[in-house]
């Protein structure tokens, strides 16, 4: 399994710089300022790929979070650098100098990536109360790849760009710098946009309604720990396992009954576990181990019974075997002698982890909410704002189990996709989909809004703030999310499922998010709620005015 995750994350790096370098080229027409992003993405990487290694020593390591970590660091750091490039290429377009036109982008876009890498950081960093290896694993290299990516954005990148001047724009791809000259920025999101200013209703109606749509079927989403069944198929090794368990019960599904207690019952002990061994059998929920199934520790005092269960490890009726042999076989059996007992086995582990899981996951969900509403609250001193920003994240993140749903629980699109369906999503998925989610989404959110505010503390009305705002910003965010979209699906061709799920879900969740969301459903909501979105928030800054490079 190590060397199939360490094969599918070269490929991964391998086939995700070409695609990322070819759509910055689309976003900018010129060689240099394509490559910037894409390098700083990968150092970025790089860098937290070296500090996690030595995080290791102190924190958990999950195999995956080196995948995790690529997933992620190309996504923000390619985003974070385009955001702030834009702004700078854009402030030059205007007649600004080089250094001029770099401290503007700082304090706008430099500010938007500072209050998005928080938000993620923040996001993310609820994955810690759940106090699970897994997730502290994968929250650790993802805040950590995230705060490299902020840290690089605002010192590296600016200084390089002051450095290059406007040597960014050059070699020039004659067809790109032509086609995006003539395009203009945001042109075909304008085109979307449009309607949605001009109909707000109309427009929040009909998008509110697809999106829910497609959330809908996340209220049946079946979590459970991964098993055989969602291991790659052609590797011989699980073949070969999936051969042995079917063939020799002990090797399959089983339950462990330990039992302790003085040595004096340790006859009495093994007497009642041989009667509950016959009972279990002959309910017909179990079956016979083939080898011994009881044995005794050398001193007396602890004895183990082995129940096989002729189910695999997905099929749901297993957890009501594991309940009932808590609730009524072992106490029944047990009845009247003084020992402690427990039922163990993986399918007693996955039961008990998966209910952990799902109690906990209502708070982690209203934690990482609610810790985006005060970050959004503070960052824009606007209430309304905030609990904006907070019910769309929550639609996104919708949007997102409701595919995980249909897509690899009830198996839609599992032959295009190269794999089996197992009956349910693997349990860690769904709410490190969550986390990561919001956060990215932020990233869209802020500079989109950064924006429309910047037009309504200059004196612009709302209608109008919010069609320039997010038009300028319009293609910005179809580049960035391009690159996201682009980098998730590379992962959902990948040979391990939860990749694959991971991949799936986020690609389709932030298309949907930086189209439906952020194009049609946020301006429109914006010019329905008119100035009462903005009416306590402090107007964004002035830009700084020009100042000559050279002292007069």
């Amino acid at each position: 399994m190590d060397e199939r995750v360490g094969e599918d994350l070269v490929s991964a790096e391998v086939v995700s710089l070409p695609v990322t370098l070819g759509l910055m080229l689309l976003a900018f027409g010129a060689l240099v300022a394509a490559g910037i992003p894409v390098l700083l993405a990968v150092s970025s990487v790089a860098a937290t790929l070296g500090i996690s290694a030595v995080l290791s020593h102190v924190v958990p390591a999950d195999p995956t979070v080196a995948s995790m970590i690529v997933l992620i660091g190309m996504a923000v750091g390619v985003d974070y650098t385009l955001f702030y490039l834009k702004r700078e290429r854009e402030e030059r377009a205007r007649g600004r100098t080089t250094l001029d036109a770099v401290e503007i982008a700082a304090e706008t876009s430099g500010h938007a990536i500072v209050v998005s890498g928080i938000a993620v950081i923040v996001s993310l960093g609820s994955l810690y109360l759940l106090q699970l290896a897994t997730f502290t694993s994968l929250a650790t290299g993802a805040v950590v790849v995230v705060a490299v990516s902020v840290v690089g954005s605002i010192t590296v990148l600016p200084a390089l760009l002051v450095a290059l001047g406007r040597w960014v724009d050059r070699p020039r791809v004659p067809l790109l710098w032509r086609l995006q000259r003539r395009i203009g920025p945001g042109g075909i999101s304008r085109r979307v946009l449009a309607p949605a200013v001009r109909h707000p209703l109309a427009a929040v109606l009909v998008a509110g309604v697809a999106c829910l749509v497609v959330a809908a079927p996340a209220l049946g989403l079946r979590l459970h720990g991964p098993d055989l069944g969602t291991l790659p198929p052609d590797l011989p090794e699980v073949r070969t396992l999936t051969r042995v368990a079917d063939t020799f019960p002990s090797q399959g599904s089983t339950l462990d009954v330990v039992v302790r207690g003085p040595v004096a019952q340790s006859e009495d002990v093994v007497a009642a576990l041989r009667s509950l061994e016959v009972t279990a059998v002959g309910s017909g929920r179990f079956q016979d181990l083939g080898v011994a199934a009881l044995t005794s520790a050398d001193d007396g005092r602890t004895h183990v019974l082995t129940l096989a269960v002729p189910l695999e490890g997905a099929d749901p009726a297993l957890d009501d075997v594991v309940r009932d042999l808590r609730d009524d076989l072992v106490p029944a059996a047990l009845e009247g002698l003084a020992v402690e007992h427990a039922v163990g086995g993986a399918p007693a582990y996955d039961l008990d982890h998966t209910e952990r899981q799902s109690q906990l996951m209502p708070w982690v969900i209203g934690i990482v909410l609610l810790l985006t509403w005060v970050t959004m609250a503070v960052a824009f001193r606007s209430t309304s704002v905030a609990l904006l920003s907070t019910v769309l994240n929550l639609l996104s993140v919708g949007v997102a189990f409701g595919v995980l749903r249909m897509v690899f629980q009830e198996g839609w699109l599992s032959g295009p996709l190269g794999f089996t369906s197992p009956g349910f999503v693997i349990d860690w998925v769904p709410l490190f989909v969550m986390v990561i989610l919001v956060g990215l989404s932020m990233d869209y959110h802020v500079f989109v809004l950064s924006r429309v505010r910047e037009r309504i503390g200059q004196g612009v009305a709302t209608r109008t703030a919010v069609r320039e705002g997010i038009g300028d910003s319009a293609g910005v965010i179809t580049s960035a999310a391009a690159v996201m979209v682009a980098v998730f699906a590379i992962f959902a061709t990948l040979s391990m499922l939860e990749l694959k799920m991971m991949g799936v879900a986020l690609a389709v969740a932030v298309l949907v998010d930086a189209t439906v969301i952020r194009l049609v459903l946020l301006p429109g909501l914006l010019t329905l709620l008119g100035d009462r979105v903005w009416r306590r928030s402090l107007p964004a800054p002035a830009p700084a005015e020009p100042r000559p490079l050279v002292p007069a």
